[in-house]
């Protein structure tokens, strides 16, 4: 591939869509130009950082490689667009992934106390009922359906919606919405409009849910954020609505995706599904094993705030460094056998999350909800088949599949 096919692949949403084009360029970057300066068109330029120990570095040094003011990969047309629509700020939303020291602990610390051990025990329970009736629907639909469309994006949705407080009706209109913000130039992703659209349509629903608590405060996550303080004064409205599309969006996106790529490869590796269904201690290192094979977040950016050598690499201050998260999850250097999906990796330490004070907030919970999604399915299952072929969202940002049809085995 030449060098300008390759700076387009990285920034091409049908390239992540073909997983093993997407690893094995990835797997010649990590040998041959693991900190590479990647200029596609359309698009600012970019250092592309693709082994797991520069990765775990970066994020490391928070002080010296800042979260804003990129974050994301978009192109020069969109961040044009995103700039007239939102008067000169540079993002559609604030999300705490693209704040920097005290900022982000504040925001953070709004939530933090929900996803804690202590707080998710108390949610199990509540959790579990609707990983049973998940199950119940999967048998009452087989025994052909689609996993992906028909069972994995509802599950992790309603345990959100169960935390944010949100009524069960709204589950159809928040899914769409989810699909269309993530789904890149996907056109079968795009079932609210494009992205734009689809965060204006959250703001909208969620400026209704801001004035309801803080009328009448609840017991629930919202609440937190609409009644939240900053510095002594309530949350801004674009950042608490920022708040809420990154934990209703990408709280249950990136665990959908997890579920139904962990889902394929138990039914490409049979040996790997009957382990678990033989011995439920494996429940939570195939977790883990699942989040790194998966790997739905495809990156995030990081910028220089100084001049550095990074990797023998002269980068200036401004520059930014785009972390690619499913190539440091294959690092030959850090994994044993990376290329092989094995459910009793033990020292597993994964990217899937992130890493150091950015690492995920709600990683325990979204460990929790599978491992208690998959312990339903390994009890109440025999097997499954693929019914056809699987498909990937054409997305640089946060990917998965986009369709698993399969045939259940009772």
């Amino acid at each position: 591939m030449q060098e300008a096919a390759i700076d387009n692949a990285i920034a091409s949403g049908q390239f992540y869509g073909d997983p093993s084009r997407k690893y094995a360029l990835f797997a010649q970057l990590r040998r041959e130009d693991p900190v590479r300066w990647t200029e596609p068109e359309g698009y600012r330029p970019f250092w592309t950082v693709t082994r797991h120990a520069d990765i775990i570095e970066i994020e490391r040094q928070n002080d010296r490689f800042l979260n804003e003011p990129r974050s994301r990969l978009l192109s020069i047309d969109f961040e044009q667009r995103v700039a007239a629509l939102m008067e000169g700020k540079p993002l559609l939303v604030q999300s705490m992934h693209s704040m920097d020291g005290d900022h982000h602990r504040a925001y953070r610390q709004i939530t933090a106390s929900w996803f804690m051990p202590k707080h998710l025990k108390r949610l199990e329970q509540q959790v579990g009922v609707r990983a049973r009736a998940t199950v119940d629907t999967l048998l009452a639909s087989g025994p052909t359906l689609d996993f992906y469309r028909d069972v994995a994006v509802w599950y992790p949705l309603k345990v959100i919606m169960l935390i944010l407080g949100l009524p069960d009706a709204d589950a159809v209109h928040l899914q769409r919405l989810t699909s269309s913000y993530f789904g890149g130039g996907d056109p079968e992703q795009q079932k609210a409009g494009d992205v734009i659209d689809a965060a204006q349509a959250f703001r909208e629903y969620f400026q209704g849910i801001v004035e309801e608590r803080r009328r009448k405060p609840t017991d629930d996550v919202a609440s937190l954020i609409a009644n939240a303080e900053i510095d002594g004064r309530p949350i801004e409205p674009y950042l608490a609505s920022s708040y809420y599309i990154a934990l209703a969006a990408a709280g249950h996106d990136t665990t959908s995706a997890s579920i139904a790529g962990g889902l394929l490869a138990l039914i490409q590796n049979p040996s790997q599904w009957q382990a678990l269904k033989a011995d439920e201690t494996l429940m939570g290192s195939a977790v883990e094993e699942i989040i790194r094979w998966v790997a739905p977040i495809n990156h995030f950016f990081r910028t220089a705030k100084e001049d550095c050598e990074f990797q023998g690499k002269q980068i200036k201050a401004g520059d930014n460094l785009m972390m690619v998260y499913p190539s440091g999850n294959r690092d030959e250097q850090a994994f044993e056998e990376p290329d092989r999906f094995r459910i009793d990796r033990r020292a597993n330490r994964h990217l899937g999350f992130g890493f150091g004070v950015h690492l995920c907030l709600g990683a325990l919970l979204a460990k929790m909800e599978m491992q208690i999604l998959f312990r339903e399915l390994t009890a109440r299952v025999s097997s499954f088949e693929l019914n056809g072929d699987p498909a990937w969202v054409e997305t640089t940002f946060v990917g998965g599949l986009k369709r698993l049809p399969i045939k259940l085995i009772l």
